[in-house]
């Protein structure tokens, strides 16, 4: 069984790439809350690196996962440089739970927060033609049950960044945020949040000194944000933003082998007490 954690679909697909020549059925990380995997002989967990550490989603959900002690346990992220403190914290998690991790590694994708900083993640899809290499050495090892520790360590930075008030001022930095003027309530944000954390409301500004309501039912985002950008990446009319820019089209990214409708969690699971905060 592979368990996956993602926004715009990187992680499900290295997760689907994995799995099929192991054998390996794939269901997402708020799934497997619920699942019985007692009876997995391998277990293997996928998922980004948010801000140098593993998202916040999964350091919430994991632990609510239970996992069965002695199967081969591994974990794979996708990263768009490095993997920091990811791999670190999910093993710590998963030792609380007397769980210990045989496998880990990381693959290289798209960087989906680029868009953040004015860059584009769609220029680096080369990075699929160079690290399929690496692809095929994980799938090998897998196969073979290999144990072996890659990127594993514990990173002083990845920390830093994710501990208290300097998370917030970092988190900040690719929080994202429903421009009104854009947004003419589609809905499919709320279907893509893995998160359940955004809804429709009716457009009222109440900001100093002017109140605006129409009729036009607006996205608005809550207080859960894993910072995954799905809502960005996937929105048709760019109406998501972060970082004070505005969405360019150009820029929207989501893994050209996962489409929309694998994105969208079922709502009985994408409703589940997952605050990480």
């Amino acid at each position: 069984m592979i368990l996956y954690f993602s926004g715009t679909g990187n992680s499900l697909a290295i997760a689907r790439k994995i799995a099929e020549p192991l054998g390996e059925q794939v269901i997402s990380l708020h799934e497997a809350v619920a699942a019985d995997l007692s009876g997995e002989k391998r277990i293997g967990v996928v998922f980004p690196t948010y801000w140098l550490d593993a998202p916040l989603a999964v350091k919430a959900l994991i632990p609510r996962i239970v996992f069965p002690k002695d199967a081969y346990t591994f974990v794979v992220i996708t990263c768009g440089a490095q993997t920091n403190n990811a791999i670190w914290t999910v093993r710590r998690l998963l030792k609380r739970q007397g769980v210990r991790v045989d496998y880990c590694h990381k693959i290289r994708v798209p960087d989906t927060s680029a868009l953040a900083f004015g860059r584009n993640p769609n220029a680096q899809t080369w990075k699929f033609d160079k690290f399929a290499p690496r692809l095929e050495t994980i799938i090998a090892d897998l196969s073979a049950e290999k144990h072996r520790l890659h990127f594993a360590g514990f990173d002083p930075l990845g920390w830093l960044l994710n501990a208290g008030s300097l998370a917030k001022k970092s988190y900040r930095l690719t929080t994202p945020v429903v421009n009104t003027d854009k947004c003419i309530g589609c809905n499919i944000c709320v279907r893509v949040c893995p998160q359940g954390n955004i809804s429709l409301t009716d457009n009222t500004d109440r900001s100093a000194d002017r109140v605006q309501n129409t009729d036009k039912p607006v996205a608005h985002i809550g207080d859960n944000c894993t910072l995954c950008l799905g809502c960005v990446h996937f929105c048709p009319h760019q109406a998501v933003e972060v970082g004070n820019r505005p969405t360019q089209k150009g820029y929207q990214y989501h893994h050209p082998q996962v489409k929309l409708k694998d994105m969208i969690i079922r709502k009985q699971y994408q409703k589940m007490d997952n605050n990480p905060h």
